[in-house]
């Protein structure tokens, strides 16, 4: 027998104190992060103590459904009786120790939250893992279920059987895709093709006055090279290797829309997440989610700018380890930005969101006198309410992309993290900068760079 930390030898510990004592609560952040987010296989050990009401009965089975569905495996579980006043005798506190997948830790602990009380991991919060290399975005899949047209009675194809069976097409694609396969080729119907070609020309004679000049000139270049044309969808694949080219960006087939956190992710590898399916066509200049229509028409064209791929990125990369009141604030940026952002040009306002631009009637709202026009400052976008099913009573106006980036960077650096982090585009990863080495490393191939451009000036000069 082990000796408690009372130093009675043969008592057995309360699940506190062996929790405690495995894994001590003034552990510095790097030592308790290790069980989460630093592990090489992408597993995580977990402790975790919760307590279950009537946990004799039917909560027990509830909360063994959560490791369950999360195939959790069990190391050590051990149960008291509840011991705080307010609870009965079918009340049991509980301890878990656990090996899970490291992408599922925060959904395993938001799961249990809804079926157990105080739940508690040791020591320090786990930080919410992250992808660090792009094959990692194949575990960024969680989707937001509200827009479904399986389940949400107000999405226009909910009473449609043939579309609703044309969208699991699409999501089982979405769901077979991995990291470096071909992107799927679809043959799309004539009802679909008809859909795009009324959205395309209605939406293409806003553009030359309602767009900014960075969305127009990308979209001639697609309208080239890709078949960006009325009557025919642009295929993942030849829009892909378009922006590849250009910015460095990619893209890889969604299910539909994704958690913040997950979609976030994708933008610090440069990887957007893009939908295949299109919209219902009983209402061709609407969707209450994203289509094809919004990520082709809406964000391909300004994602083959490269400040603007800049910005993109860097809204991504603030989000990897981000708590999930900072990822709320960084989603709030992406929308009032990326989907519904505005910006200066030659003494008048443009659009440049994706949300907009996918849009003829909020395109022409935003642009009018109608709603109010603020100037771009991340701390007050960032809690700045919106409205995703009605035009929004506020946009925020950008002076240009290159003071929109350095603004987001400077906001960045307020998020509280334990780490700092390095995005290496020559293998598409991101390094925890967690030691002296490995920030010489980066600051070795910097001056490098500073060097080599050094030298260039001096060519020119």
């Amino acid at each position: 027998m082990k000796k408690d930390g009372a130093g009675a030898p043969g008592r057995r510990a309360s699940l506190q104190e062996e929790a405690e004592r495995e894994t001590p609560a003034t552990e510095p952040m790097d030592k308790a992060e290790g069980l989460v987010w630093q592990e090489e296989d992408g597993r995580a050990t977990l402790s975790l103590t919760f307590t279950l009401r009537n946990a004799r009965k039917a909560s027990l089975s509830k909360a063994a459904k959560v490791f369950e569905s999360f195939e959790a495996g069990i190391h050590h579980l051990e149960t008291r009786q509840a011991r705080k006043q307010k609870h009965t005798t079918d009340d049991l506190d509980f301890f878990v120790r656990c090996e899970i997948h490291s992408s599922d830790v925060t959904h395993l602990i938001n799961s249990l939250k809804k079926v157990a009380e105080d739940v508690k991991t040791n020591g320090e919060e786990p930080v919410p893992w992250f992808p660090k290399k792009i094959q990692d975005l194949d575990k960024c899949h969680q989707l937001i279920t509200k827009y479904e047209p399986d389940l949400d009675h107000d999405h226009p194809g909910y009473t449609d059987p043939e579309y609703r069976k044309r969208r699991a097409f699409f999501t089982d694609l979405a769901f077979s895709y991995r990291a470096g396969d071909p992107l799927p080729r679809v043959e799309y119907t004539a009802q679909e093709t008809a859909t795009w070609r009324e959205v395309y020309r209605k939406l293409s004679s806003l553009y030359p006055t309602h767009a900014c000049k960075q969305y127009l000139e990308a979209l001639r270049q697609l309208e080239k090279c890709c078949g960006y044309q009325e009557d025919s969808i642009p295929q993942l694949q030849d829009v892909s290797r378009f922006l590849k080219e250009r910015t460095g960006f990619q893209l890889r087939p969604a299910a539909g829309l994704l958690s913040p956190r997950d979609f976030l992710a994708s933008l610090a590898f440069r990887v957007f997440q893009s939908t295949q399916y299109i919209r219902h066509s009983s209402s061709p200049m609407h969707s209450p989610e994203p289509d094809c229509c919004h990520e082709l028409l809406g964000h391909v064209p300004m994602l083959a700018n490269k400040e603007f791929a800049r910005f993109s990125q860097a809204i991504g990369l603030a989000s990897l380890g981000s708590s999930d009141a900072e990822i709320e604030k960084l989603s709030t940026l992406y929308w009032f930005t990326l989907e519904f952002g505005l910006c200066k040009e030659n003494g008048s306002i443009k659009a440049y969101g994706a949300g907009l631009l996918s849009s003829y009637g909020e395109l022409v709202y935003a642009l009018s006198d109608k709603p109010e026009h603020k100037p771009f400052e991340p701390e007050r976008t960032a809690v700045q309410p919106y409205q995703d099913q009605t035009f929004q009573p506020v946009y925020f106006v950008a002076e240009n992309f290159e003071d929109a980036t350095a603004k987001l960077q400077k906001y960045a650096l307020t998020i509280k993290k334990p780490f700092s982090l390095h995005y290496d585009p020559f293998t598409s990863s991101v390094e925890v900068l967690n030691t002296a080495q490995k920030i010489k490393n980066v600051l070795s191939q910097i001056k490098e760079e500073l060097k080599n451009l050094c030298l260039a000036l001096e060519k020119i000069s």
